[in-house]
């Protein structure tokens, strides 16, 4: 797979083939004269997985959600100019949130910078500081010395994306003319030099493993009152992050307070403490104050939740916060311990001889009881509705999904949604997200990221966030797998309507709320996309119950944002009414 044609087809054939070796498959490509001899080399690459992508922003985004999905580094590649700049916001939301991409942006030589040469930018530490590594490569050379190098950079862009946490790397390629796989009769004397073999002997994929540290253990069994938080995660093994999560649980008889975006919810048989409902437990003041701990663990980042954040704030005492990667997880500033480590190694705490030797506790019980009681409460309130509001179709997912499917939550209304009303269950579901930085670029293209080539895949969306990505669709031509679009047009940014800003209306409709008007059966028909409108909950869950093997459609819910509103405020108050706490 090396090709000798002239210098440039040499390298990047150089590139693509260590690559993988290394172990990666997938690579998304954009369309551009400059970075040719790297397209040329990807695409004709027989165990490379190459799909060619027209709008930068969405192939960015769609490269992250494959990445997000099978944890190994997508490659992404570009021509030079504003071409890479468009890769920006993906690149945030992968660095924030770990996940590992590998960018090449093709680039001028260095003679043909700045001197108004056409599409030439300043292309390096193009990302500044959203990446683990950047460096800019050699131009292309045809002698074994340079391609020493350039394998062992390519070595190093791979190791450095996912060790010691994964994230981006930003690889500048200038290359010179030609771009084209034209044959340089000079470039063919070295092919007999090279053995192929002995070249990649030593290239071979990266292993990626947590290293072992000693919890204390003995001493958190000694708190009768805590609580362990299952914040956000999107682990490679989910079944095997939930069993140790609920035997920590379980030692340490400590109810287990579970994000909606936690693979926890989903496999609620494993753990019998399991707390879906604390964001509407907490809402009654005396019992969020008769509640508070003597001992929080965290194992990941904070659960979105703001009544939970804000109970947080109100604790003083310890607080552990259970994560591999070095950042400070800890936005509220209190007093936390971080043991860089996963929950899965603790769990390895089972084979020095601990077992479940501690009854079940009050305060346990206390939160279990709660939880029975707000289920209940939530369950019959949704069953008895029969309008078409927004926080029902988490609820509903929950009842309706087939078994272990991917399933992503775009940000704002979606995702707290999910929070309030997607009940624990048996189905495996595998939650995604982007809450790194929490935008919504690129939702449309990230689910279909996620989509490809795995499991029939789920969308939950507002229309403000899939009209900012859809350019996405483009990608439906190169898609390979199924995708629904459960999309809730509210007719602007819902979640606005829950902020204070709302109460403003001479500004807040055109400049918070900001309605578009747009059929969207019209445009999924000049993409040529499947659409259902949604009149009534039956019609939905059976859709959802056998979802389709391949393509895109879109299933839209028409709501009424601000009747939404006032209702989820409503009900925070009536489903915890008469709530109370057991004393013994």
């Amino acid at each position: 797979m090396i090709d000798f044609r002239n210098k440039n087809t040499l390298w990047a054939s150089v590139i693509a083939s260590t690559l993988q070796h290394l172990g990666l498959s997938d690579v998304v490509v954009c369309p551009g004269s400059r970075s040719a001899p790297l397209t040329v080399a990807l695409a004709r690459h027989r165990d490379l997985k190459t799909i060619p992508i027209l709008d930068e922003r969405s192939a960015a985004f769609f490269a992250l959600g494959i990445a997000k999905r099978t944890s190994i580094p997508t490659v992404l590649v570009c021509t030079s100019g504003t071409a890479g700049a468009n890769f920006y916001p993906a690149v945030i939301e992968a660095q924030q949130s770990n996940v590992p991409l590998i960018i090449f942006t093709a680039d001028r030589p260095p003679q043909l910078r700045n001197c108004h040469a056409g599409q030439t930018i300043e292309q390096l530490k193009l990302y500044g500081n959203y990446c683990n590594w950047h460096t800019e490569l050699a131009l292309p050379a045809a002698n074994l010395e340079m391609l020493f190098y350039l394998r062992q950079n390519i070595i190093q862009a791979v190791r450095r994306s996912l060790l010691p946490f994964p994230g981006v790397v930003h690889l500048n390629v200038p290359f010179c003319e030609p771009l084209a796989p034209i044959e340089e009769p000079e470039i063919k004397a070295l092919q007999s030099q090279f053995d192929l073999a002995d070249f990649f002997e030593a290239v071979m994929p990266l292993p990626v493993t947590f290293s072992s540290l000693q919890v204390p253990i003995e001493q958190w069994r000694s708190y009768d009152r805590g609580i362990i938080i299952a914040g956000l995660a999107q682990p490679s093994k989910p079944g095997a992050y939930c069993r140790a999560v609920s035997f920590l649980s379980q030692l340490l008889s400590f109810p287990v307070l579970a994000e909606a975006l936690s693979p926890v919810r989903h496999y609620a048989s494993l753990n019998p403490y399991l707390i879906s409902t604390y964001d509407f437990i907490l809402r009654e003041e005396k019992i969020a104050e008769e509640l508070l701990p003597d001992l929080v663990i965290q194992v990941g980042e904070l659960p979105t939740s703001k009544q939970l954040r804000n109970w947080l704030k109100s604790i003083s005492c310890p607080r552990v916060i259970i994560d591999p990667r070095p950042q400070n997880f800890d936005p509220l500033h209190r007093k936390t311990i971080h043991l860089p480590t996963s929950i899965e190694q603790i769990d390895r705490e089972r084979a020095k001889g601990l077992i479940y030797n501690k009854q079940t506790s009050l305060y346990c019980q206390q939160w279990c009881e709660l939880e029975t009681k707000i289920r209940q409460n939530i369950n019959y309130e949704m069953m008895a509705s029969d309008r078409l509001y927004e926080g029902k179709i988490a609820w509903l997912l929950s009842h309706s999904l087939p078994a272990k499917t991917p399933i992503f939550f775009a940000n704002s209304m979606s995702v707290r949604n999910a929070e309030f009303f997607l009940q624990p269950n048996e189905r495996q579901i595998v939650p995604y997200f982007c809450r790194g930085a929490n935008g919504i670029d690129g939702t449309l293209s990230t689910a279909l990221g996620i989509a490809h080539c795995n499991r029939p895949t789920v969308l939950v969306s507002g229309d403000l966030a899939l009209l900012h990505d859809t350019n996405g669709f483009l990608i439906s031509n190169k898609f390979q797998g199924h995708l629904t679009i459960i999309l809730v047009n509210n007719n602007g940014g819902g979640i606005f309507e829950m902020l204070p800003i709302s109460q403003f209306q001479d500004i807040f409709e055109d400049y918070f709320a900001t309605p578009q008007i747009v059929d969207f059966a019209n445009l999924a028909a000049s993409y040529g996309i499947a659409y259902k409108a949604i009149t009534h909950w039956q019609q939905l869950s059976k859709l959802l119950n056998n979802l389709p093997n391949e393509g895109i459609r879109i299933l839209e819910l028409k709501c009424d944002r601000q009747i939404d509103a006032k209702f989820l405020q409503t009900n925070f108050f009536k489903l915890t009414k008469k709530i109370k706490i057991k004393k013994n």
